[in-house]
């Protein structure tokens, strides 16, 4: 019975992902002849040419691609294993790592974890960056799941698995006092700073969308990718924003924001972005029912 080499397999699905022997070879501290060598054994070994060589790149053949389909689900599920023995199945407390898209608004962070915040068996690790960098890091297991205002699709190489958890409106906020009252959208624009997030983002798109259909042209005073940053400035610039609620939902509580008007046809979706594992951590799953059921 012939017994597979997973450390040549590991080589291989290195060289298979960076497409480069070079790069590759610097990812795993080995020289670039000791790879080539370690590949053509597991070549030898399936009776297969896995690359091809395209000048200084390497092509997967179709027989490549099939192996690194498998060396994928291996190695990913090696990653599950060992992030189910450290979460915590075998411990009294449960860790659980959350990826948070960096533009996410934090009050809905909060949030959504607030069932877990504080509770003695569960620990909390949260990292903020862009959702392709945080997508790498779910793949690899070492994120449980992903928050996240854009969708993702599933294919074949990573059947990620996106459902949304909440949609809001977005509104239109300001300074307490009287200028709420005598708001009128969208004629008021023109009188007041306006507050708007950047030209990458979705609310964006459908506000530009709306403002074009009622044969309006914004004259933003500041453009904020940041939602945190955004509320800021909402808070202090005295001008009117456009977030959806969630975003000033302290300042709205206190008063020192007011709803100036509610935008119905632009509305913030959030997403929960897990990867197929054998293992559901109990914490996640709970959080993730709570959500589907509502408040």
């Amino acid at each position: 019975m012939r017994h597979l080499n997973f450390h040549h397999l590991h080589y291989f699905w290195t060289v298979g992902k960076e497409g480069h022997l070079t790069r590759a070879a610097k990812q795993l501290h080995v020289s670039q002849s000791a790879l080539s060598s370690q590949i053509r054994q597991l070549e030898d070994q399936l009776g297969h040419e896995l690359f091809t060589r395209d000048g200084r790149a390497l092509r997967l053949t179709e027989m490549g691609h099939r192996v690194l389909e498998y060396a994928e689900s291996i190695f990913n599920l090696g990653g599950e294993m060992l992030a189910m023995v450290e979460s915590g199945k075998l411990q009294q407390a449960q860790r659980l790592r959350i990826g948070a898209v960096a533009t996410l608004s934090r009050n809905f962070q909060e949030n959504f974890l607030r069932p877990v915040i504080g509770a003695a068996d569960v620990k909390l690790q949260i990292k903020s960056a862009s959702l392709n960098e945080l997508l790498e890091l779910l793949k690899l297991h070492k994120l449980d799941l992903i928050l996240s205002n854009r969708p993702v699709a599933s294919d074949s190489a990573m059947p990620w698995r996106c459902q949304r958890i909440d949609q809001q409106s977005v509104c239109l906020v300001g300074p307490a006092g009287p200028e709420a009252a005598t708001f009128r959208f969208p004629e008021s624009l023109a009188t007041m700073k306006l507050l708007l997030p950047g030209p990458s983002s979705d609310i964006r798109s459908q506000f530009d969308l709306l403002c074009g259909q009622l044969g309006v042209e914004p004259d933003p005073y500041a453009e904020v990718d940041d939602m945190a940053m955004l509320r800021l400035l909402a808070r202090d610039s005295g001008g009117v924003a456009v977030v959806p609620e969630v975003v000033v939902q302290d300042e709205l509580q206190s008063g020192t924001l007011q709803r100036y008007a509610v935008l119905d046809s632009v509305v913030e979706s959030f997403y929960a972005i897990t990867a197929k594992r054998h293992f559901e951590l109990p914490v996640m799953k709970k959080l993730l029912e709570r959500v589907q059921k509502g408040p």
